[in-house]
């Protein structure tokens, strides 16, 4: 008798494209009805390529025909709302974000770490705040996880009347980070399926409530935790921060081509620690200068702009103030506000 654990074992011989990994284990089977020998199987995109849709939709329907006792069949593909599918894909759409009350969801990625990815995202989150937007930031860094300490809050997360976590909250922004959960000093030592698994209850056990931006901060590279993020729930884009010197620049076009494997878009490219100004006034490049607008451009992708180096930067983050919330219309600050209204722009 033809039983849904055997469709659902015939489907993980169906490959994400340009993945080796199968459509089970990224999560994407959302239904699967067997009547006789009548079968529907539905599947929950995270991305909007109509390309990937109908791949994945041909594919499954070549499995699933071969399964004995199969007699009828539909497959259903559902993607995020902006997807041009074909009429032969016959995918229907749905809302955009895939989290309750949030409007945008924006990963913060680099492709090593040193870059100051996270300093970049807490200042970032501060700046759209500052814009009158309502933010949250999820810390996705498992293993060295620095949102708790550059946002100045240990806070611990309560729990609803729903069972689902409710972030704590510092200077406006909402926070949920596994530097919540543990003790300081504690290491975190696990698999990628428990990273994976941890990822998934971040975005869809935790209350966030109402946002306009909730901004991802993604661990450098690109390994389960991104692509795990990119597979739970339809990402609106990637920033991607990087230092000017070419050894940064060329670990950050693999995080680029990571991001448009699984196709999400690319909002832009930010260059931190851009250059220097001395107590005189001089100029210093220490890491070179101009490769992020460069690789943009070469790219044709938006740069979103530059961040000097700053000691307040710097002292904001080990202070648990960033520096756009100590004083946002200083310098440093400054930087961050016009990143901030340019990435406002690049989401529409």
């Amino acid at each position: 008798m033809l039983t849904q654990q055997n469709i659902l074992d015939a489907l993980r011989s169906v490959h994400y494209p340009g993945y080796s990994r199968d459509v089970v284990s990224f999560g994407l089977v959302r239904n699967i009805a067997v009547n006789g020998g009548a079968v529907s199987v539905s599947f929950q995109l995270n991305g909007g390529n109509a390309d990937i849709a109908r791949q994945i939709k041909e594919a499954a329907e070549a499995v699933l025909r071969a399964v004995k006792g199969v007699e009828q069949l539909h497959v259903e593909v559902v993607a995020p709302a902006g997807a041009q599918a074909p009429a032969q894909a016959q995918t229907t759409l749905n809302q955009k974000s895939g989290v309750p009350g949030v409007r945008r969801i924006v990963a913060v990625a680099s492709g090593k770490g040193g870059v100051g990815k996270s300093t970049v995202s807490v200042n970032l989150a501060c700046a759209l705040r500052q814009l009158g937007a309502a933010v949250g930031l999820l810390d996705c860094d498992i293993y060295g996880p620095s949102i708790p300490l550059m946002m100045g809050t240990r806070e611990k997360p309560t729990v609803s009347a729903e069972e689902k976590l409710v972030p704590p909250s510092s200077h406006g922004v909402k926070l949920m980070s596994m530097g919540f959960l543990i003790d300081d000093n504690a290491p975190v030592i696990w698999r990628g399926p428990m990273i994976m698994k941890t990822i998934q209850q971040f975005i869809g056990d935790v209350e966030w409530g109402a946002l306009d931006y909730l901004l991802v901060d993604l661990p450098p590279g690109t390994g389960d935790a991104q692509i795990s993020l990119c597979q739970t729930v339809p990402l609106d884009g990637g920033v991607i921060v990087t230092t000017p010197q070419e050894a940064s620049l060329g670990v950050v076009r693999k995080g680029i081509a990571m991001f448009e494997k699984v196709n999400v878009p690319i909002l832009g490219i930010v260059e931190n620690m851009s250059y220097y100004i001395t107590p005189n006034g001089e100029r210093v490049e220490i890491f070179g200068h101009g490769g992020g607008r460069a690789e943009a451009e070469r790219r044709k992708i938006p740069f979103l702009g530059e961040i000097p180096i700053f000691v307040e930067i710097r002292l904001g983050g080990d202070a648990g103030v960033p520096v756009v919330v100590s004083d946002s219309q200083k310098p440093p600050a400054q930087a961050f506000m016009e990143i901030a209204k340019a990435l406002r722009t690049a989401l529409g």
